[in-house]
Formats: structure tokens, C-alpha cells, sequence
């Protein structure tokens, strides 16, 4: 059975996949900093009113951006009270081809929210995590025996969340990085050359050549 990181990875580049499954015993907790950033996903209300605890948060814009759009999820979505209070935190789920942990889960109706420590899109979700959003939601669906059509993608850092409708376009994708995950046996072709591989813990032993666009040019 996979798991919700090897469909993201997958989908982001499976070359990344084969290595990562090359690794034995390897140490998985996410570093502080990354942890620190989703713990803010737990503390919302209070980041909203608490100038001493915000001006202490490690969040990555302004203050008054950080409240603005924070302010902006609360007053937009109806079911903010079961993400700043899930029914459950760090659920760990396993559905019929996948597994893994949802951040939160809310109730009535089950929902998956994943958190992610990075950056945002401007709009919308990376398709990587949308993958991982999709299996999240496939796996809650299987485990609860009813439809999950809906997903949620914080980036708490940012102050933004949003919510995330289970399309056939990304469940598409969701069961292209399936197939690619399931068919990995040895290394896929190399990426062309790409932004993506320049923070690849890989990319030394992978041997793909990043090159500036100066250089290209």
C-alpha cells in the first residue's frame, strides 16, 4: 500500500521516489522548523487576538498580512469551528491504496486537512499536495464507508487555508501518481532541468544538472 508522502512525491518527480525508496532506516521526524510551522495550524483564534504570541510566531509575512487573511478563511468558510477545534489531530488513516496521517479531521461531514509548512500558490493548491489531499480523502472516505468530497490545504505560516473540492481532474491526477508509485523499479528517466531539483536531497547521487537561466543563456 502506498503512502500519502510516496503518491505527493510521485507526482512531484518519481526519479525523487526511486532514491527515497532506496533509503533504509531514515529518520523521518520533520525538522523543528517545519513542525513549528504547523503548530500554528492549532492555534488560530489565538494568533487572531494575541499580539505577544503572534509577534513570537514563525509565521513568513507581515503581521497585519498574516490577520488579514486569516480573518478573511474565518469570516469565508462555514465550517471554520472544526478547524480550529477537529474532531481529530494527526489521524492516521488507511484506505484501499493508500495510508497515512490527516493533520485534522473534521465531522459531520468528514473532512481531511493537511497542513503544509511551505509556501502557497497564488491560487489554489501545488498538484503534488493536491495529490496527497486526494488520498487523504479517498482513505477517510473507505475508512468512514461514505463520500468525502471535499479536502482542506492550510498553510499556516501564510495565514491561509483553503478548501479543496475532490474534482475529476485531481482525481485524475490522484490515480496517475498511483500508477507511476505502484510501477516504480528502478530509476525513472531523469527531469529536464528544473527549479525543482535544485532543493532535492537527491540531486548529487540522482545526477541531474541544474544550470541558472543566466548560465542557459
Amino acid at each position: 500500500m502506498q503512502t500519502f508522502r510516496d503518491l505527493e512525491t510521485a507526482a512531484y518527480c518519481p526519479r525523487k521516489l526511486y532514491y527515497r525508496r532506496r533509503e533504509s532506516e531514515v529518520d523521518r521526524t520533520p525538522p523543528t522548523e517545519v513542525q513549528e510551522r504547523r503548530d500554528l495550524a492549532f492555534q488560530y483564534e489565538r494568533l487572531l487576538t494575541d499580539d505577544a504570541a503572534l509577534a513570537g510566531a514563525p509565521i513568513a509575512v507581515t503581521p497585519t498580512q498574516f490577520r488579514s487573511r486569516l480573518g478573511q478563511a474565518r469570516a469565508r468558510l462555514d465550517d471554520w469551528e472544526g478547524l480550529v477545534d477537529p474532531a481529530g489531530r494527526d489521524v492516521h488513516l488507511s484506505g484501499r491504496d493508500a495510508r497515512g496521517v490527516a493533520h485534522k479531521v473534521l465531522a459531520d461531514p468528514p473532512r481531511p486537512s493537511l497542513v503544509f509548512a511551505g509556501d502557497p500558490p497564488t491560487r489554489g493548491v501545488w498538484e503534488p499536495q493536491t495529490v496527497r489531499l486526494v488520498a487523504a480523502a479517498k482513505a477517510l472516505a473507505w475508512e468512514r464507508d461514505r463520500p468525502v468530497e471535499t479536502a482542506y490545504a492550510e498553510y499556516p505560516a501564510h495565514g491561509v487555508v483553503r478548501r479543496v473540492a475532490m474534482t475529476t481532474r485531481r482525481k485524475a491526477a490522484y490515480r496517475a501518481a498511483l500508477r507511476t508509485a505502484e510501477t516504480i523499479d528502478g530509476p525513472p528517466a531523469r527531469a529536464d532541468t528544473s527549479a525543482k531539483c535544485e532543493p532535492c536531497e537527491f540531486r548529487e547521487e540522482c545526477g541531474v544538472k541544474t544550470r541558472s537561466l543566466r548560465s542557459l543563456l
